[in-house]
């Protein structure tokens, strides 16, 4: 590549040697009798060397200097000067000149001056492409150091929710094991009980206060066996019959069945079904449980009014439910648990809501997880299969 060189100085038979001299060895060379003219030349050409007078009219070549590096900075500036000072020497190289030559000059001592000057712009050229691709290379390291560990941190997350989930499908099948060992060891004395009681009930005759206690003692036991049940409904699949279910339609019916709920809570309702996914064979009464209990739980948590908003979509695969409420949400300790049976934090609950939804997912191959913050809300993520 041929280099380009500007030569600016006020006396044409300086401009007219000195371009005569280095266009014999080769450059391509540009001249110009003024600084301003000079700095246009350097906008359109960009010369690699600028051979710059040092006293001119108009702009002195000192100014000129500054110009040039402050706008140019890759186009390198060798002083032509008649006054050979220190100070001036020491003046000039301070503002960015990287030679200065006294005139008269020696044509064998211009051109070396030039080549040592161009040697120099090249090797300080490749340094400073090398120290951008070193910024370059540091900054992808940093950025795939990043991706590395964003990847680590969702692969870390997923090896935790995977272990969690075998976690809960163990506790379920020892609460399997369990609950139905406890409902055929409780619900033998229960039935005698119960029995005993109806015995009683026609002996006590007209006493009020005793007929009370007998009847009092039956509602008992009654709610003993549906605490069984719905043991047992967590951790064991009950009596099912599959058949196509519209999971939209059936959400709004179980929709329908909380609107008064919703309206003396004065609970905003926002529902948005961005798609209407087919079909699915399923349980209706276990995808309705889905929603019901959910459902429930968010409202409790809204008592004095809130927003609950519900939106549905799917893909090839799965069909994804997302349930919001802005209630107290979870306290992050929580969290592990809420799916655990037996565990709640209502005053009158049984732990079982949450358990039977999580038992009914997983036998629909689907998953379940939650995201809340407390005092603002929590939200539920559900995805079922599609096939």
């Amino acid at each position: 590549m041929v280099e380009r060189i500007l030569v600016v100085d006020d006396e044409k038979i300086i401009l007219e040697l000195t371009s005569m001299i280095l266009k014999s060895k080769g450059y391509e060379v540009f001249a110009a009798d003024n600084a301003l003219d000079g700095l246009e030349v350097i906008e359109r050409e960009h010369p690699a060397v600028v051979l710059l007078d040092y006293m001119m009219p108009v702009m002195d070549g000192m100014t000129a200097l500054r110009a040039i590096r402050a706008r140019f900075p890759e186009t390198y500036v060798i002083m032509f000067t008649g006054k050979g000072s220190e100070e001036i020497a020491v003046e000039l190289m301070k503002a960015g000149a990287s030679d200065y030559i006294l005139k008269p000059f020696n044509n064998h001592d211009l051109v070396e001056r030039i080549e040592n000057v161009l040697h120099i712009r090249r090797i300080e050229i490749h340094n400073k492409e090398l120290r951008h691709e070193r910024e370059r290379l540091l900054r992808e390291i940093e950025e795939w150091n990043l991706e590395l560990e964003r990847r680590v941190q969702e692969k870390s997350a997923e090896l935790e929710r995977a272990h969690a989930e075998i976690v809960q499908a163990e506790k379920l099948a020892s609460l399997g094991h369990l609950s139905a060992g406890m409902a055929h060891e409780i619900r033998n004395p229960l039935n005698s009980i119960g029995l005993f009681a109806q015995i009683l009930l026609p002996g006590v005759g007209d006493d009020p206060e005793k007929t009370a206690y007998v009847e009092k003692i039956l509602k008992e036991i009654d709610r003993i066996d549906g605490i069984l049940v719905k043991l047992l409904a967590t951790s064991s699949r009950p009596r099912f019959a599959l058949q196509p279910v519209s999971v939209p339609a059936l959400i709004d019916q179980v929709l329908e069945s909380f609107s008064t709920q919703l309206a003396a809570q004065k609970v905003h309702l926002e529902k948005v079904f961005e798609s209407q996914p087919p079909a699915i064979m399923a349980d209706p009464t276990e995808i309705e449980q889905i929603f019901t209990n959910l459902i429930i739980n968010s409202l409790y948590e809204m008592q004095h009014g809130g927003r609950l908003s519900l939106s549905l979509s799917h893909d090839e695969t799965s069909l994804r439910v997302t349930i919001s409420d802005t209630g107290g949400g979870i306290p992050e300790g929580n969290l592990s648990k809420i799916f655990d049976p037996f565990f709640t934090t209502k005053a009158k609950g049984t732990g079982f809501g949450l358990s039977v939804v999580l038992r009914i997912i997983k036998t629909y191959g689907g998953r379940i997880t939650v995201d809340s913050v407390e005092g603002e809300g929590t939200t539920f993520h559900l995805r079922l299969p599609l096939n």
